[in-house]
């Protein structure tokens, strides 16, 4: 797996942590701190069990609303990098999902700005999940 160039992105496909990791420190030799968060698929999900949850996107409007979060991240905190993966597939249980990292020179910042880009992209960014239970199919609107 090569670096990716686009530090956001949408995709189908899996991505390694360790490969995003690597090209955000590669970015500047000032970061001091990464901090990340790797959402995966879970099994069990409101008292049911879950067989796999398939994620859409709005096209073209998705990507756009994760590069806007990236700059407003950029702005609000003192933050140096940050990279974005989100994928659109079905997955199943113990699959990646989405990953954000970040990188400053202080990890306080970077632990604010990571926690505020997962909860913001569940509220902004037009992706929706619908999951596949033993009573069938729903869609999930809220977000945890």
């Amino acid at each position: 797996m090569s670096h990716p160039t686009q530090s956001v992105r949408i995709q189908v496909e899996d991505f390694s942590m360790a490969v995003e990791v690597d090209a955000l420190r590669a970015s500047s030799k000032r970061i001091g701190g990464i901090v990340s968060f790797l959402g995966c698929a879970r099994d069990f999900s409101e008292g049911r069990d879950v067989f796999s949850i398939a994620f859409e996107q709005y096209a073209g409007m998705a990507e756009k609303a994760m590069f806007a979060l990236r700059d407003e991240a950029m702005q609000r905190f003192d933050i140096i990098a940050v990279r974005m993966v989100h994928r659109v597939t079905t997955v199943h249980a113990g699959d990646q999902i989405v990953l954000i990292v970040v990188g400053a020179e202080h990890r306080k910042p970077a632990f604010e700005a990571c926690e505020w880009l997962i909860d913001t992209l569940k509220q902004r960014v037009p992706i929706w999940k619908k999951e596949t239970t033993p009573n069938g199919e729903s869609w999930v609107t809220e977000h945890p």
